[in-house]
């Protein structure tokens, strides 16, 4: 009896997890998952004995391993070769033509994880290995077992190997970030490292809770399973219940194929994963066969690139800025150099510590990357190109803008500028508060508010709702007007109905990002109410630790911090947390959304923000629950899942005709 219901449960849960990940179509509530996988935990605890090898239990991770076990594959892993441009790219195809007449390729998303092997028998996996050098890897299997999109069972009791690549998404890799800041712990990099570091941690635990996922994309054998075709192949995945990257494109001709490369190295950023080329395989496998293999590489198969992301240059000097809260920064400056399309001349060092550990020198030869494709940083140092000349770096112990003393903080390996009257200070302070998740008051940049500043029309932020004793001055300035002075005193005063999480964040709390300043304003409501919180208030708050909780209590113990709350409120400055259940519509009102495609007349997190104060629930998943597909320009595979399932489309026109009045 008990046996029978544990293969119940088991039989539900991975059938939940088959419908969820591989259809995308799920068929029971969390709720209802959490119920059942609860049942079936305390079931295997108390008889041991009967748990099976494909538990979805496995997937909470517990087990803890002494060391990585060398595998070795039957199979080399091999690596791909690369193109990086379109001249490679046609190189490549008319080599192919040479040997295949009219070749067809298969083009797929290259995904910025690591290889990984998954070995089934009669269905079950057995073990999953890291691709190491190619021939020799490491067995991961107590961690692979705890990734959701890694099947446990296949829906055919077959032997077989496959191999694919383990990530992190963007929102897991966010997430994680912000747990490791909050936790004052290094952060990652990467959604690359961060999956690689996890995959290798010897209590599954760890790996189980980063949230990590998989996509499948070769067999090493297909004739033996009576399949010619690499899009066969793919396609044999998602019946065996494995996840195929669902951005596949079968192409038989350059056009087709230089058009695919181009649309992705434009949109990819638009993915909720990281990318770092397109991989394009012959799809024929005979004639894969037929071509066979370079010393390294496959002839059959290449990955482009994507416009390089690291670049090597001089390192000239170092300087120092100072930032909102006064943390002293070292910048490299350097020798301008191409990266990723644009120009770069300068590039954080973060801190001493980062400077230190990686013995960056005035004079080096670095390597240079653009963190999250945005921030350049410096990465790494040539040590093989030095000369002697190089000059070891010294921190700095003044103000490099007011010149008083440093102080370091004893928790970081950071400086601070205490005079809470340094010009930088307050100038990169007033930035802040008026950026776009703060109080977000348009027409008021950094240039702008450092000529202000100055000028002497803005000294604090206070002085922001000062600005209109000075109009006439403003006006008469270089690049204003009347319009443009009005205009900004409009939004200034606009600026002051924001909602209380817009003000926390502004007024730039330590470890207080947006996200949290909206779950303490949405806690606290006023904020009176968070001044006067205790410390244990509020660490008992969800997702508030205590390096948060400690920086809240010491902000509003600062005397100057209350004097400028209670300035802001002479200003009539909203203090309250803004409820939007006023702006509940029956048209949006608990109806699930999906958007798909470019919207072109609002940003996606602003029409998000827009579909939730209607009452609406925006997800990324079309489903049988999903109420409406909003479809923009170029609509991705979403669009045909709703046409698929009958589920109502929205087009731009008839989106902005719904939301109405609602001010974007």
């Amino acid at each position: 009896m008990i046996e029978n219901r544990i293969n119940e449960l088991i039989e539900i849960l991975n059938k939940a997890n088959y419908d969820y990940y591989v259809l995308d179509n799920p068929t029971i509530t969390d709720q209802e998952y959490d119920k059942y996988l609860r049942e079936l935990i305390k079931l295997e605890d108390k008889y041991p004995e009967l748990k099976r090898n494909d538990s979805p239990t496995s997937r909470v991770g517990g087990e803890v391993i002494d060391e990585f076990k060398k595998v070795i594959h039957e199979m080399p892993m091999l690596s791909l070769s690369n193109v990086f441009n379109e001249e490679e790219i046609i190189d490549f195809h008319e080599k192919i033509k040479k040997e295949i007449p009219n070749p067809s390729y298969v083009c797929e998303l290259k995904i910025d994880g690591l290889a990984v092997s998954l070995t089934y028998s009669k269905g079950l996996l057995i073990r999953a290995a890291t691709r190491g050098d190619g021939v020799v890897g490491e067995d991961i299997t107590h961690n692979a077992k705890t990734i959701k999109t890694i099947p446990l069972k296949l829906k055919e009791p077959i032997d077989i190997e496959v191999r694919g690549e383990i990530y992190m998404s963007k929102d897991s890799f966010n997430a994680l970030n912000e747990e490791r800041e909050r936790n004052n712990e290094q952060l990652f990099a990467n959604p690359r490292n961060a999956a690689a570091g996890s995959v290798r941690q010897l209590d599954s635990k760890i790996a189980a809770s980063r949230n990590l996922d998989c996509f499948i994309y070769h067999l090493p054998n297909a004739s033996n399973y009576g399949i010619y075709s690499h899009h066969d192949v793919l396609s044999f995945f998602k019946k065996l219940g494995f996840i195929v990257n669902p951005n596949i494109k079968k192409i038989s001709n350059i056009n087709d194929l230089l058009e695919f490369i181009s649309y992705w190295t434009a949109n990819r950023n638009k993915l909720p994963y990281e990318i770092d080329g397109i991989v394009i395989k012959l799809d024929d496998l005979q004639a894969q066969k037929n071509l066979g293999f370079t010393a390294k590489y496959p002839k059959w198969a290449t990955a482009y690139k994507f416009p390089a992301t690291e670049a090597y240059t001089k390192l000239q000097d170092i300087k120092f800025t100072v930032g909102r809260t006064g943390q002293v920064t070292p910048n490299a400056i350097l020798d301008p150099v191409i990266l990723m399309g644009s120009t770069v001349s300068k590039a954080t060092l973060h801190n001493e510590e980062y400077v230190i550990m990686k013995d960056i020198r005035i004079g080096d030869i670095v390597s240079v990357v653009k963190a999250g494709d945005v921030i350049p940083r410096v990465e790494r140092v040539l040590t093989e190109r030095r000369d002697g000349s190089e000059k070891k770096f010294q921190m700095t112990t003044i103000c490099p803008i007011c010149g008083k003393s440093l102080e370091k903080n004893k928790t970081e390996s950071a400086y601070y500028c205490i005079n809470p009257y340094c010009d930088a200070k307050k100038i990169e302070s007033l930035t802040h508060y008026v950026s776009r998740d703060a109080v977000n008051i348009e027409g008021l940049g950094e240039r702008i508010i450092e000529d202000f500043y100055n000028m002497g029309y803005l000294r604090d932020i206070v002085g922001i709702y000062h600005l209109d004793s000075y109009k006439e001055e403003l006006m008469s300035l270089e690049g204003f007007g009347k319009k443009s002075i009005n205009n900004l005193l409009d939004n200034i005063e606009k600026s002051k109905e924001n909602s209380l999480e817009k003000l926390l964040f502004g007024l730039g709390i330590r470890f207080v990002g947006s996200k949290t300043a909206k779950l303490l304003a949405a806690h606290y409501k006023h904020i009176d109410n968070l001044i006067n919180a205790s410390y244990e208030d509020l660490n008992s708050i969800k997702d508030i630790g205590e390096v948060i909780g400690k920086s809240v209590i010491a902000y509003f113990k600062e005397d100057i911090n209350l004097q400028l709350i209670e300035e802001l409120k002479k200003e009539n400055v909203n203090m309250s947390y803004i409820e939007k259940k006023e702006n509940i519509s029956q048209e949006f009102y608990n109806k699930t959304f999906v958007m798909t495609g470019t919207l072109s007349f609002i940003a996606r997190d602003k029409a998000k923000e827009v579909i939730e104060s209607l009452g609406g629930i925006v997800t990324s998943i079309v489903s049988s629950k999903t109420s409406v597909v909003i479809v923009g320009d170029k609509p991705g595979s979403k669009y045909k899942k709703a046409q698929e399932l009958n589920i109502l489309i929205w087009d731009e026109k008839t989106f902005l005709n719904k939301i109405g009045d609602y001010k974007l």
